[in-house]
């Protein structure tokens, strides 16, 4: 029969305690007794020594011992139980309620790895991913907040990130109904991308698609910084898609005396495509800045998405420590949250952006390079939107 932990606890830090008050009485002794016999001076000062050792040790001892109880306790009694919203939010980048919906999502998963995971158990290993996820703090500093061993956090990051893509991911990610994104944008849905990083350290592209709400609609990760992103986007499977029609309805306007399918919105770095618009570049006259206005207003809210999801997982601005075939799970992890917690509602704080301007100054990403070569019948399309433009508006 084993013995009750509450015991056990009680019963080692009653020795400790013990043992470091007869060590600190024997220290006393000894020290009111130097100077009386010159006969032992040595002795007492080698047995002082020891003493001394003694007590670093028992300190020590019981300073590692409550380390990882005080976590343990903070975790279990103090964030479970007393911590309100804004606190949680701060934290975690979502309140309570949104947090222990996501763990019942991913409890199929994680518990299939580990048959006799508590739910306790399961709903801590997803905070500690989600509190590095969050975070710029490395996994030592992660490890001594829970009360885990530094390799754990590393695991139980990838565990969670996996299952997150598994069961979420395709969950939160849906073009959802076109005419409400095409409305909600005025115009067209938007494509975004990060730039590649030519600033000396290794890190990955992320190209998405986002809607008139700010939520990820597609993503695709993983590819070096090497690859220029026009490249990247030409190997994606939403590429094929939109090259083959499939992937929005059959449906056309006529603008002028053009006609034009559903379009999306995407950077200058892309190449000008009969469903993709992008800005003008050279010899802009009054009717190509307004379309490019007119871009620029919808692309505020991929910006904003981007934003938000740097915002709230700092990861994706830091050192991340992990292998190159491990971050795009990671960096997909992360979209799918912030969908999650866009789609909660949850509040963004500005905060949260002055920290991440603090990362983005240390890892600086460099500027897209814009590259030439229209579509004549893409090129028509934009010039008949940016005459639209220039009809509606007020002269």
């Amino acid at each position: 029969m084993g013995m009750d932990p509450e015991l056990l606890r009680n019963m080692l830090m009653g020795l400790t305690s013990m043992s470091q008050i007869t060590v600190e009485l024997l220290l006393e002794v000894l020290t009111d007794s130097e100077g009386s016999d010159d006969d032992v001076d040595s002795h007492n000062a080698y047995d002082t020594r020891l003493l001394v050792a003694f007590t670093d040790m028992l300190t020590t001892m019981e300073r590692r011992f409550w380390a990882r109880e005080t976590s343990t306790e903070w975790w279990d009694h103090i964030v479970m139980q007393v911590w309100d919203d804004e606190q949680w939010l701060r934290t975690f980048r979502m309140r309570k309620a949104t947090f222990m919906g996501l763990c019942e999502e991913l409890s199929p998963t994680l518990r299939h790895k580990d048959t006799s995971l508590r739910a306790a158990l399961m709903e801590k290993q997803v905070a500690i991913a989600v509190w590095k996820l969050a975070t710029p703090d490395s996994y030592r500093s992660v490890a001594n907040q829970f009360g885990v061993g530094k390799s754990t956090v590393g695991i139980v990051l990838m565990q969670v990130c996996r299952a997150i893509n598994r069961i979420l991911l395709r969950r939160t990610m849906i073009l959802g109904n076109v005419h409400d994104i095409v409305a909600g944008f005025a115009q067209m849905a938007h494509l975004a991308s990060e730039y590649v990083n030519q600033k000396g350290y290794f890190s990955v592209v992320l190209q998405a698609f986002v809607d008139h709400r700010g939520h990820f609609t597609d993503i695709n990760t993983g590819w070096s910084r090497k690859v220029h992103d026009a490249r990247i986007f030409r190997n994606t499977g939403l590429f094929r898609k939109l090259q083959a029609g499939t992937f929005f309805p059959d449906q056309k306007i006529t603008v002028g005396e053009v006609k034009m399918p559903i379009v999306i919105l995407g950077d200058p770095i892309y190449p000008i495509m009969p469903w993709l618009m992008k800005p003008y570049t050279w010899s802009l006259d009054s009717s190509k800045e307004r379309f490019n206005n007119r871009l620029s207003q919808c692309t505020m809210t991929v910006e904003c998405a981007f934003g938000h999801s740097k915002g709230r997982w700092h990861c994706l601005y830091g050192k991340l420590d992990l292998a190159n075939d491990s971050i795009p799970a990671v960096i997909s992890a992360c979209c799918t949250l912030h969908n999650i917690c866009e789609g909660k509602d949850e509040r963004f704080t500005q905060a949260w952006t002055a920290e991440v301007q603090h990362l983005e100054a240390k890892f600086e990403q460099p500027e897209s390079r814009a590259i030439r070569g229209a579509q004549r019948r893409a090129a028509r399309i934009r010039d008949a939107l940016g005459e639209q433009f220039k009809a509606e508006s007020p002269q």
